[in-house]
C-alpha cells in the first residue's frame, strides 16, 4: 500500500523551503527568522509612552539621582572628564560612563533634568531591542510561522512593562544599562560560538564582545565584567567544550576591551595618586583613587566592609521575594517556563524535540542553558555578597526570555496559525499561570485600589501630603524606604491613580484570562501589556504627587530666583538631604554636620572646597553680612537655635523641608 504525501511551500525567514507531510522522513531546515516591523513598532510605542512620557516629570530626587547628574554637570563646567566631582569634591564611588552620557546629552540639549535623563531612556529602548533580537535567535520556531519572532517580542514586552525595570529607571542609576550590556554580551558570545563552529571569521563579534565588556566595566565596575566572563566559561564547561575557548577571537576581544576601558583607568590613577589620610577614621595611611575604587568599592563592598557603609543590606529571603515582585505580572508564567527549561537540560535537548512537529529543531536546549545559567550567575552572586533590592535587574532579561519562549509556544498551539514549524507544547501551562496567579492577583489589587479610591477622603485645597505620612528613617538607606511612610490617611492624595490601577487590574486579570481560555492568547498577552502600561503610568503619576517628599526642585528654583551673587546655600545634614539644590541652582552648597558618606573620602584632598560646617560655623555665617538660605528638616529646632544670632525668616516649605533665611 502506498501512502500519499503532500508537499507544501512555506516561507520561514529569508528562504523558502519545501516541507513534506505524511510519512516522509524529509528533514526540514528552517532559516533564521526575520525581525518584524510590527513587533518593533509595538516595542517603540510602549517605550515612547512609558519612558519618553516620564522624562519631564517629576524633578530630580534628592540622593543618587541628582548626585550622579550633578557630577555630569560639573564635568561639563570643569572640562574634566576623568575625575568625577560633586560640590567640587572628588567622588570615586562609580566609574564614569553614566556621567559621560548625561554630560553629552546636556551638552547637546542644554542643562535640563530631562536632557540628563534622556540617555537612560535610550538605554531602555536599546535593551528592549536587544532582548527582542536575542529572543528571535533562541526561539526560532517556538512561534507561529508568520510571527516567528514572537518569543522575542513577548520577552521585550515583559521587560518594558514589568514593575522592576520601570521603577528603577525613574531615577538615574546604572543597573538597567548593566542588563543591556549583559544581554548584548550573551548574544555576541553565541554568535562567536556559532561562527567558530561554521569555520567562519568571528573577529567582528569578538571585538564587539570585548567593547561591550569594557562599556559594562565603565558603567558599574568589575561586576560588569565578572558576569559575562563567568557566563562564557560556565557555558563552555556545561557544554563540555572548554577547548573551544581557545578558538574564540581572544586577541580581537582583548584589544577592543583595552582600547575602550584602559584609558580612563590609567588617567584616573595617574591624576589621583595616594595621599596621606587622617588617622583614626578607618582609612589606610595613604590612599587614593586606586585604593578607594579598586579595593573599597569592589572587594570591601562584596565583603560588606566598605568605608563608609552608606547603603542598606536586603536580607536573602526578601531579596528573592522581590525578584517575584520586579517581574510582575509576567511572574505568573515564570514557574512553568523554569520547569520546561530544567526538563530540557535534563533530557539533553530531547524533551521538547520529542514534542516538535516534523522533527524540526528549535534550539531550545541552547536557550534553556543560556537563560538558566545567565540568571543563576547573577542571582547566586548577589545572594552570597552585599545586595540591594534592585540588584536583580541584570538577571531579569534572562527570566523574561524564558517567559517569552513559553508564551510564544502557547500561542502556536492555540490554533492562531498553522505551519509545519510548530512545537507541540500545550498552552495549558500559560492558562494555569493566568488562572492561579493573574486572576486572583488582578482581582485582589483591583478591589483594594478601588476601595481606597472610593472611600479615601479627598484632601483639602493646599493640604500637605507630608502632614499625613509617618517617618521611618531606619529604612531610608533602601531605595524604596519612603514607601513605608504611606498611611491610610495619605491615600486621598492618590485617588485618581488608584482608580486607574483598579480598572487596569481587572483587565490584566479576569478579562485577559477570558481571552486566553477562548484561544486568543496573543490578544490576551497584549491586553496584559496594555493593562500594565496603564498601571505604570498611574504609578508615575503617584510618584509625581509624592515628589515633594523625595525631591526639592520647587524649593531650589525658588531660591535660584531670589538669590543674589554672594548669597550662601546651606543644607542642614548630609549632601543627599538636599542634593537637588546643587543641580537646579548651579551653585555650591555648604553642609552642616554633613561630613559623611558620598563626599567624605574626597574631602581629604588638600584642594577640596571647605563646604563642611558645624553648628558654630552656621551661627557665625548666620550673624554675618551675607544672606543665607538654609534647607532643613527641623525648622522649629533651627529657629530656636539661630534666633540668638540674627533674624530667622520662613522662605518656603515643601514635603517636610523648609528653607529659612537670615535676611527678610
Amino acid at each position: 500500500m502506498t501512502t500519499q504525501s503532500k508537499s507544501k511551500t512555506i516561507t520561514c525567514g529569508r528562504r523558502t523551503k519545501i516541507l513534506t507531510q505524511g510519512n516522509s522522513n524529509t528533514d526540514a531546515v528552517v532559516a533564521n527568522p526575520e525581525w518584524s516591523w510590527t513587533s518593533l513598532s509595538i516595542l517603540f510605542c510602549l517605550w515612547g509612552v512609558l519612558d519618553i512620557g516620564g522624562l519631564f516629570s517629576p524633578g530630580l530626587l534628592d540622593d543618587v539621582d541628582s548626585v550622579y547628574i550633578q557630577i555630569a554637570r560639573e564635568m561639563l563646567s570643569r572640562h574634566d572628564f576623568v575625575t568625577p566631582t560633586v560640590d567640587g569634591i572628588r567622588f570615586f564611588d562609580k566609574p564614569p560612563l553614566m556621567y559621560w552620557i548625561a554630560a553629552a546629552s546636556m551638552r547637546v540639549f542644554g542643562i535640563h533634568d530631562w536632557a540628563a535623563r534622556l540617555p537612560l531612556a535610550l538605554g531602555v529602548l536599546a535593551l528592549l531591542v536587544a532582548v527582542y533580537a536575542l529572543g528571535v535567535r533562541l526561539f526560532r520556531c517556538a512561534s507561529p510561522m508568520h510571527a516567528p519572532d514572537r518569543g522575542g517580542l513577548y520577552a521585550a514586552i515583559a521587560i518594558a512593562t514589568s514593575i522592576g525595570p520601570y521603577l528603577y529607571t525613574r531615577f538615574y542609576i546604572p543597573d538597567i544599562l548593566i542588563a543591556l550590556w549583559m544581554t548584548l554580551s550573551v548574544h555576541l558570545f553565541l554568535v562567536c560560538l556559532e561562527r567558530v563552529e561554521q569555520q567562519k571569521s568571528s573577529q567582528w563579534p569578538g571585538a564587539a564582545f570585548g567593547a561591550t565588556l569594557a562599556l559594562s566595566l565603565l558603567t558599574k565596575g568589575f561586576i560588569g565584567v565578572v558576569f559575562p566572563f563567568a557566563f562564557v566559561v560556565l557555558y563552555l564547561v556545561c557544554k563540555r567544550r572548554t577547548r573551544t575557548l581557545w578558538q574564540l577571537p581572544r586577541i580581537a576581544a582583548t584589544t577592543a576591551f583595552l582600547l575602550v576601558a584602559a584609558p580612563w583607568h590609567f588617567l584616573a590613577a595617574l591624576r589621583n595618586p595616594p595621599i596621606a589620610m587622617p588617622a583614626g577614621v578607618g582609612l589606610p595611611a595613604h590612599a587614593g583613587w586606586s585604593w578607594f575604587y579598586l579595593y573599597n568599592e569592589h572587594i570591601a563592598r562584596f565583603l560588606g566592609k566598605r568605608i563608609p557603609h552608606d547603603y542598606g543590606q536586603v536580607p536573602i529571603p526578601l531579596f528573592w521575594l522581590l525578584l517575584v515582585l520586579w517581574l510582575l505580572p509576567w511572574t505568573a508564567f515564570l514557574p512553568a517556563a523554569l520547569v520546561n527549561a530544567v526538563k530540557e537540560l535534563r533530557s539533553g535537548g530531547t524533551w521538547l524535540a520529542a514534542k516538535t512537529a516534523a522533527g524540526i529543531k528549535t534550539g531550545s536546549s541552547e536557550a534553556a542553558l543560556t537563560l538558566l545559567l545567565w540568571a543563576g550567575i547573577i542571582l547566586g552572586f548577589f545572594t552570597l555578597s552585599s545586595r540591594q533590592e534592585y540588584y536583580h535587574l541584570p538577571a531579569l532579561p534572562a527570566l523574561a526570555l524564558l517567559v517569552g519562549g513559553l508564551l510564544a509556544a502557547a500561542d502556536r498551539q492555540s490554533g492562531l496559525t498553522h505551519s509545519a514549524c510548530r512545537p507541540s507544547l500545550l498552552p495549558a501551562q500559560a492558562l494555569r499561570g493566568s488562572m492561579y496567579f493573574l486572576v486572583p492577583f488582578g482581582t485582589c489589587i483591583a478591589l483594594i485600589c478601588g476601595y481606597l479610591a472610593v472611600t479615601s477622603p479627598a484632601p483639602q485645597p493646599g493640604a500637605d501630603l507630608n502632614k499625613v505620612l509617618s517617618t521611618n528613617p531606619d529604612l531610608y538607606n533602601l531605595s524604596l524606604g519612603h514607601v513605608f511612610d504611606l498611611k491610610g490617611e495619605a491615600m486621598g492624595f492618590f485617588r485618581g491613580p488608584l482608580a486607574v490601577v483598579s480598572i487596569c487590574m481587572l483587565c490584566l486579570g479576569p478579562l485577559s484570562h477570558l481571552l486566553r481560555r477562548r484561544g486568543k492568547t496573543h490578544a490576551a498577552n497584549l491586553l496584559v501589556a496594555c493593562s500594565m502600561t496603564g498601571v505604570l503610568l498611574a504609578a508615575h503619576e503617584g510618584l509625581v504627587r509624592f515628589y515633594p517628599i523625595l525631591g526639592s526642585k520647587g524649593l531650589a528654583l525658588a531660591v535660584d530666583r531670589a538669590r543674589k551673587p554672594g548669597d550662601l546655600m546651606v543644607v542642614d545634614g548630609e549632601l543627599t538631604a538636599g542634593s537637588t539644590l546643587l543641580f537646579y541652582t548651579g551653585q555650591q552648597v555648604l553642609l552642616v554636620n554633613g561630613h559623611v558618606n558620598g563626599p567624605w573620602f574626597g574631602s581629604f584632598w588638600p584642594d577640596a572646597p571647605k563646604v563642611f560646617l558645624n553648628d558654630a560655623d552656621l551661627h557665625r555665617i548666620w550673624a554675618g553680612s551675607k544672606r543665607v538660605f538654609l534647607l532643613t528638616y527641623h525648622p522649629q529646632q533651627r529657629k530656636q537655635d539661630l534666633g540668638a544670632f540674627g533674624p530667622v525668616v520662613d522662605f518656603g516649605d515643601s514635603g517636610g523641608k523648609t528653607i529659612l533665611t537670615n535676611k527678610p
